[in-house]
């Protein structure tokens, strides 16, 4: 009774992400499934896939064979990982398909352009700053859980009769594209010197002015990675520090190729 207890006590002072990852349950991910994963982030020989509790690996190696990309594979459980090494092997992809035996609250996301992950709810709450402080442009897909109230860019649902949890045997699967940070006073350069562009954003979704003297256009619409896209037409691409036009739209003067940078003060 007192080693039960001491290691309740031990669980209890251990942090909560530590606690909240070693409770996610390893649940196979139906071959169909893994397939619509990839094809939903639009996986390609140029990416680099991170799998977020990679379990017995599939996805990653999925990714490489399929799709000629890279990928890593983070788990906690070290049997999981030798079996996903073994497994990378067999399908003769063991120099693109990695696998780490790894705190995923401590891996390095930056080198992922694409994420996919099979969490809790609770998890991927605790994961979405990270992923929010991503790369402009990165994908992210989760299966069956969300991220509270960023609301994903596309949702898809897919038949999994295979799938080993459930009385629906359907698999639902969310997109995210890293939005840009774009929320803030940009001034003209150039011909648009005097230019004010001024945005609020909530995730993806943007509103705000675009004024020129006495002139102004209200803005709203989306930020898709690095591009604004309002439904007026108007169009931008963080270029660098320099958010540059790519398509006026309805503000005359704004012509495409003008540059806007953060205000200063």
């Amino acid at each position: 009774m007192r080693r039960l207890l001491a290691a309740l006590a031990l669980w209890l002072a251990a942090p909560a992400a530590l606690r909240a990852q070693e409770e996610v349950p390893f649940v196979v991910t139906p071959d169909n499934v893994t397939l619509a994963m990839l094809q939903l982030a639009q996986v390609g020989p140029q990416d680099f896939v991170l799998d977020l509790g990679s379990g017995d690996g599939r996805i990653v190696i999925l990714a490489a064979r399929r799709f000629g990309a890279r990928g890593l594979g983070v788990e906690i459980v070290p049997d999981l990982v030798e079996r996903s090494r073994r497994n990378a092997a067999k399908a003769g992809v063991a120099e693109r398909a990695t696998f780490a035996e790894q705190d995923l609250f401590k891996t390095d996301l930056s080198q992922a352009t694409v994420i996919t992950m099979y969490l809790l709810q609770e998890v991927n709450l605790q994961l979405r700053p990270a992923l929010l402080a991503l790369k402009p442009g990165t994908r992210i897909v989760s299966h069956d859980w969300d991220m509270g109230d960023w609301r994903p860019d596309r949702s898809l649902t897919v038949d999994a009769p295979d799938k080993p949890v459930g009385r629906e045997k359907l698999s639902r699967l969310h997109l995210w594209v890293v939005p840009a940070r774009l929320e803030g006073r940009w001034c003209g350069t150039g011909a648009q010197a005097g230019w004010r562009l001024t945005l609020a954003q909530r995730y993806q979704v943007i509103e705000g002015t675009l004024a020129a003297g006495a002139e102004a256009q209200l803005l709203a619409g989306r930020i898709d990675g690095p591009v604004l896209r309002a439904a007026c037409g108007f169009e931008a691409r963080l270029d660098g520090p320099r958010l540059r036009v790519q398509q006026a739209g309805a503000m005359p003067g704004a012509a495409a190729g003008a540059a806007f940078e953060r205000c200063a003060g």
